[in-house]
């Protein structure tokens, strides 16, 4: 297996992408990875070239850059090259901590989507108390979603959970301002018609603020509430660790508590780590492509080089491609 990374974007590049390269070809069987950014660079990291393999370019996409004009005019940027290793078959899947807006587009326009799919959905592991996680889509890979879309999103997520995540039977929810059938604007209605008739364990409406309790294995919702999610979620987490330093060092005594709750503080830091998850997929498309946190540091980039190897050694994007086409033809009957 070959993976393609983008080592030039993220805020930690290109150091954090080619330790969690090395360490990826050591512990992941029969992995090999091409290193696409600035050869000089990469180098500088490189300890052990062993399964590694350098395509070397100056160029790269800005965070700041808008999206389709810098796909369409940076063809050698890192990026757009990572992507169309997949695109031209000498890899089977891609990973960037670039700009978003720029891997999905040129992921739609290399990769392109699975027949069938109307619209490819962007979809983050989240951290759950239990420390199980769940995974959310969409969060703005498509902003105005229909039903039929939405359902789509429900068989991608639980094919997902189902066979990379391995959790026997996820549970799927959509996500609306109530838990009760009927809840919502027009387009939820409808997705839950539509949805409660897919061959799947759908539970329901929920909440947004049950989601960290691990009541749902996958989260299905329109782009733009996704969005508003996720942010909420990494804002309240950032800012109740701040609060919670803040508060242990403001005197003595709670200075030697919080010396003596360091460990449990940690175990609960990580718990809540979105590192530890990966990065988000974006379901859909013909082949894996994943979009790492743009401050990921190597630990959370090797865990999205392993979330690629396992959706291509469970051959997840086959998976998705024969249950829609199960599901079209009993739509058909």
């Amino acid at each position: 297996m070959k993976i393609a990374l983008d080592v030039m974007g993220g805020d930690n590049a290109p150091k954090a992408q080619v330790e969690a390269a090395q360490r990826a070809v050591k512990e992941l069987k029969d992995l090999e990875m091409t290193l696409i950014g600035n050869e000089d660079e990469i180098k500088k990291y490189l300890t052990d070239s062993k399964g590694i393999t350098i395509f070397h370019t100056n160029e790269k996409i800005e965070d700041t850059d808008q999206p389709t004009t810098a796909v369409r005019r940076k063809k050698d940027a890192s990026m757009v090259l990572a992507v169309r290793e997949v695109k031209e078959g000498r890899a089977d899947a891609c990973i960037s901590s670039g700009n978003t807006g720029a891997l999905m587009t040129a992921g739609l326009l290399y990769v392109g989507r699975i027949r069938g799919i109307e619209r490819p959905a962007l979809a983050p592991m989240l951290p759950t108390i239990d420390g199980r996680g769940f995974l959310l889509l969409d969060v703005g890979a498509n902003m105005d979603a229909k039903p039929n879309q939405l359902l789509q999103y429900a068989i991608m997520g639980e094919t997902y959970m189902s066979m990379v995540r391995k959790v026997n039977k996820p549970k799927v929810g959509l996500v609306n301002v109530g838990s009760e059938d009927g809840k919502g604007n027009e387009l939820m209605k409808e997705s839950f018609s539509l949805i409660k008739e897919a061959p799947i364990n759908f539970i329901g409406n929920i909440e947004a603020r049950d989601l960290l309790e691990g009541k749902v294995d996958v989260a299905v919702c329109d782009g733009f509430s996704g969005n508003l999610v996720l942010k909420s979620i990494e804002g309240t987490a950032s800012a109740l660790f701040s609060i919670l330093k803040k508060e242990f060092m403001s005197s003595f005594k709670n200075k030697i508590g919080a010396g003596i709750l360091k460990p449990s503080f940690k175990e609960i830091k990580k718990q809540l780590d979105y590192s530890e998850y990966g990065g988000a997929a974006l379901f859909g498309l013909k082949a894996p492509v994943i979009k790492a946190h743009g401050s990921s540091d190597a630990n959370a980039v090797f865990n999205a080089i392993r979330q690629a190897y396992e959706m291509v050694e469970k051959q997840v994007v086959t998976i998705i491609k024969d249950e829609l086409t199960k599901m079209k033809k009993e739509q058909e009957v």
